[in-house]
């Protein structure tokens, strides 16, 4: 293939005349946006260790007030698209959030999707459009796009949750907005416990419910307890891995990222296919290593670690006789919503 023609040699007046009419020559950066056989992440392979990322998180609390500060969060900022940009990846932005006992963060709701993976501490919940949900560690706690939600800690230590949102993507759209609310009246009703076993719903007759997210919490016990449920059903499986879905319709538990929870087997390697999207790793227990081609990052329980995308991923469990668990956010339903999802051997 002929080599594209340069910016530069084209005649300056040309150019200036260009820009006048406010127009670019497609040519020049042909090949930046679309270079041949597969896209140049800017995306890195990143490692926030959670041993490291507390204290400065601590020191937070005791800097900013909860009224000042409205949500108390640390940036987990990947450096390929600079700190500034405040995303891990191109669609997916993590924060760790602290709420301290006593706080209240107040009442909002925005256009980008949310959902909070419960890191350390007891006594925090989380209303989300009136419903009360509680926040244990390793739960997992929708806030969707539009919905109304708060924060509150009734216990004694701290609580720390991490923050998934797709508001690199809304951003880009030019989509992104919140409104501020008074605080929300709680309601009888949880879509955890209506939906607490798979294979029964709620009688005398079911119906799908109008809301777009019947359910809001996704308690931790339940996602272990499958995991080793179906390890022992099937014990050639390789990956053990459950997916978080609406209980009514079976799609994904929101419409732009996934959610997943895997467990590695004790002293297991598993090897994960390049696939499109890029992906987020947190270790909700156990010890663990994450390969990301070149770069191998060794996981302690809370540690958080994302993958760019078609790249190959390969997950190690550092404990020879005890499981690993594994919290996995990723651009899937996005790509599959796109037609851009792919996986590569």
């Amino acid at each position: 293939m002929n080599e594209l023609g340069r910016l530069e040699d084209l005649p300056a007046d040309y150019r200036e005349a260009l820009s006048r009419q406010n127009l670019v020559p497609l040519w020049p950066s042909l090949r930046a946006v679309l270079p041949p056989g597969k896209p140049q992440p800017r995306t890195r392979a990143t490692h926030w260790p959670y041993e490291a990322l507390r204290p400065l998180l601590l020191q937070a609390g005791e800097l900013t007030p909860i009224e000042k500060a409205e949500r108390r969060v640390l940036v987990l900022a990947n450096p390929g698209h600079g700190l500034e940009k405040m995303q891990a990846s191109a669609a997916m932005y993590l924060g760790m959030q602290l709420l301290l006992p006593g706080e209240w963060a107040p009442s909002h709701r925005h256009t980008p999707n949310a959902v909070r993976m419960v890191v350390e501490g007891e006594g925090a919940w989380t209303t989300v459009d009136g419903e009360k949900c509680t926040m244990q560690r390793g739960d997992l706690i929708l806030t969707p796009t539009g919905l109304w939600h708060e924060h509150g800690h009734d216990g004694t230590e701290p609580v720390v949750w991490l923050d998934v949102l797709d508001l690199p993507l809304v951003y880009y759209m030019e989509a992104s907005y919140h409104v501020d609310g008074q605080r929300q009246t709680q309601h009888p009703g949880r879509g955890d416990r209506a939906y607490a076993r798979g294979g029964v719903v709620p009688m005398p007759v079911f119906e799908r419910s109008r809301k777009a997210y019947p359910m809001l919490r996704y308690p931790w016990a339940d996602a272990r307890a499958a995991l080793e449920s179906l390890a022992a059903d099937q014990p050639a499986l390789d990956a053990v891995q459950v997916r978080y879905v609406n209980p009514e319709t079976g799609a994904d538990a929101q419409n732009i990222l996934g959610y997943s929870a895997l467990m590695l087997r004790p002293g297991q390697t598993l090897a994960l296919p390049a696939r499109s999207p890029a992906a987020v790793f947190h270790l909700i227990e156990g010890a663990a290593s994450v390969q990301v081609e070149d770069q191998r990052f060794r996981l302690a329980a809370a540690d958080t670690c994302c993958a760019p995308g078609y790249t190959a991923v390969t997950l190690a469990n550092a404990s020879a006789d005890r499981p690993a668990f594994l919290f996995i956010a990723d651009e899937t339903p996005l790509h599959q919503k796109l037609g851009v999802f792919e996986t590569r051997a």
